[in-house]
Formats: C-alpha cells, structure tokens, sequence
C-alpha cells in the first residue's frame, strides 16, 4: 500500500475512533505511519482527506449487506428476484444484522449530517455520494428491472435511504426497542394494506 491509500486507511481508523471534529492531521499521520505533508500531497487537505475516508466506510458498509449478482442478476443466495416483502425483509435482516458492528460509522454518519450547514464541500460530496446510494439501494431492493424506470427507482431509493436513517437512529438510541426487519416488513403491509 502506497501512503495515499495509508493514509485513507488511518483516516478512516480515526473517524471510526475519534469523530469527525476531533480527528487531526497529526492523528492520522501517527495512525498511517505516513507524514503531514503527505496529506497535502495525496488529498490537497485534511477535509478532503476526511470526506473521501468518510465516504469509503458508508460504501464499505453498503458492500457489506449486497450480496453479488448470481449470473440471472439475482441478489445473493435466498433473496428473491423482484421487489416484494419477502426480498425487502430479507435484505433488512442483512441490514439489521450490520447494525452492531457499524456502530461507531452511524455515530459518526450523525455527527457529519450535523456539520453540513458549515461545510459546503462535504455537503456537495455527499449530495453526489447518496444520489448514487439510493440507486443501488433501489437495485438492491428489486426496484429496478430489466426495463429501468427511474422514477421508480428514485422514489424506491428515497424510501428506502429514509428507513435507513430512521432505524440507524432508533438503533443509536435504544438497541433493544429498534425495529427488526420483521418489524419493518409488517409495518411496509400493514401502510400498503397488503395480507388484509
């Protein structure tokens, strides 16, 4: 590993570790074993440096509950193809599942939402970053088809980022109470009206 990806690697140790507000260039260079001007260097700042740290763990923890395509584009063993409750409660069951071990990355998600009136970069990054997450949310989902039809996929990805939002919330609150994906999928029929 070169010392831009060292340093991506010790940024991301520390935002998961510190915060955001409280990570230092000196913290990240003693965490990558790399030197301040190599900050400069690679990523022009240490914000840019952040932000691209921050972004690499929210993809990470996406990579960490899609299954890859099997080669009919299926998502994973188990999961059925097509949007449906059972597909939908199957992926939150992966979802919920990854909650406990991403902890300190919903910490710090809420500590970055709270910085974005005062950081205009980071709020342009992340404009970019959750387009592009509730695309493959929709996908994720079944809500895209072999005939794309991005209205549909945009409304499914604006659904789906607003429960995740709310269940990593509830989850930072209290763990116990937090819905489980047992949970959401009767809630999804029971607004929908679907087994009545």
């Amino acid at each position: 590993m070169g010392h831009r990806e060292d340093l991506l690697e010790g940024a991301m140790r520390c935002l998961l570790e510190k915060g955001y507000a409280r990570t230092t260039a000196r913290d990240i260079v003693a965490a990558s074993g790399t030197n301040l001007a190599s900050i400069g260097y690679h990523y022009g700042s240490k914000e840019a440096l952040l932000q691209a740290a921050f972004l690499r763990l929210m993809e990470a923890w996406g990579d960490s509950v899609d299954e890859p395509a099997d080669a009919a584009g299926d998502r994973g063993p188990g999961v059925p193809p097509g949007a449906g409750p059972e597909r939908f409660e199957l992926i939150w069951e992966r979802m919920v599942a990854a909650f406990p071990a991403h902890r300190a990355l919903w910490r710090l998600q809420t500590e970055v939402l709270a910085r974005l009136d005062e950081d205009e970069k980071l709020a342009e990054a992340l404009r970019s970053w959750q387009a592009r997450g509730r695309d493959e949310l929709a996908r994720l989902f079944g809500a895209v088809g072999a005939e794309p039809d991005p209205e549909r996929a945009r409304v499914a990805g604006l659904f789906v980022q607003a429960l995740v939002a709310g269940v990593m919330s509830q989850y930072l609150l209290d763990p116990e109470s937090a819905p489980t994906a047992q949970d959401l999928t009767a809630g999804l029929k029971a607004l929908t009206g679907e087994g009545n």
